[in-house]
């Protein structure tokens, strides 16, 4: 994660014209399935009803794997986000981005200005057979709103039902398979990962947290936390500019009167700033819990991702509260 001071909003301009001119080249002349990508396939390509799997990109590997899972043998899924030590705020796409979204039939991307090269990428290549998922328009959130939608319980579910709509329509020889590989995925797969967050809101709820950055609020609402680091901050760690005095004044201030019960950060955007505020947690007997951005190990998939996240958040809330 980008540690600098310097607003994730900026962009390389001359780089994002380059590829969208590739793009728009590659268009012409892809293929609808793409061969070589430098980036995960989240699932191999097999038979659906036409013979042939859904060509699938996500534009993040949080988003690639629940697609993947979600359609089985009869997708093949391309995360374009698959380094955990990449920015995907910053992120400047490939000409082979380019070609891998020119020959997608569905693509997934974040929007709320999480990933606007995303963005730039499927409007350089225009297709009317192309299906397309912009969460945060699903999820309600308008630009400037949280993008982190990946970390809300209740967004990940809504994103769940509307891949499998989707599949469904852009395959419906197949509705049924993708019918049973949600509910699957629902019931059983995700079941540690649902059981965690409703005992952990059933438990802690209305405990008081500190955090890092902006990533932590969507999962503190949907564990029922209470969280008490000013916004002002949150939102500037994750926009990648310097926080204020007032509010670094006001986060020691909870630390060291322990108002919060645990700090949670983000492990892959720890500034200067986040280091000193979880040294002195910890000097304060205050519980750390750690998060990432995207999937971590690369590896994962989202539901061991998120559940080994969620065990830490409640070992560390275990330890505060004596519960």
């Amino acid at each position: 994660m980008s540690t600098a001071p310097v607003s994730r909003a900026t962009r390389s301009s001359a780089r994002i014209a380059l590829v969208t001119a590739a793009a728009a080249l590659t268009a012409v002349t892809a293929t609808a399935c793409s061969t070589s990508s430098p980036h995960a396939s989240d699932s191999a390509a097999a038979g659906s009803g036409s013979g042939k799997a859904i060509q699938v990109v996500a534009a993040e590997n949080f988003w690639g794997s629940i697609a993947s899972q979600l359609g089985g043998s009869h997708v093949k899924v391309t995360s374009i986000i698959t380094n955990p030590a990449t920015d995907p705020h910053d992120y400047e796409p490939t000409a082979a981005d380019a070609r891998t979204v020119a020959g997608a039939q569905y693509a997934i991307v974040n929007g709320i200005g999480y990933d606007a090269w995303a963005d730039k990428l499927l409007a350089s290549n225009p297709g009317s057979a192309r299906t397309e998922l912009k969460v945060g328009d699903l999820v309600g959130i308008k630009p400037g709103g949280n993008p982190h939608r990946w970390y809300s319980p209740d967004d990940v579910h809504q994103v769940i039902e509307k891949i499998t709509t989707d599949y469904k329509k852009i395959d419906p020889a197949d509705a049924s398979y993708f019918d049973r590989q949600k509910t699957t995925f629902e019931t059983k797969t995700l079941a540690g990962y649902n059981k965690l967050i409703a005992d952990i809101k059933a438990k802690y709820a209305g405990t008081p947290i500190g955090a890092s950055e902006s990533i932590v609020t969507p999962l503190a609402e949907g564990l029922g936390l209470k969280m008490l680091t000013p916004e002002t901050f949150l939102d500037a760690m994750s926009e990648g500019s310097d926080p204020t005095a007032k509010d670094k004044a006001t986060i020691d201030q909870q630390i060291k009167n322990k108002k919060i019960k645990i700090y949670v950060y983000n492990s892959q955007n720890s500034t200067p700033d986040v280091q000193a505020q979880v040294k002195e947690a910890k000097a304060e007997g205050i519980p750390v819990a750690t998060l990432t951005e995207t999937l971590s190990p690369a590896g994962a998939t989202f539901q061991q991702w998120q559940t080994t996240e969620l065990q830490g958040i409640e070992q560390a809330l275990a330890k505060a509260t004596g519960k």
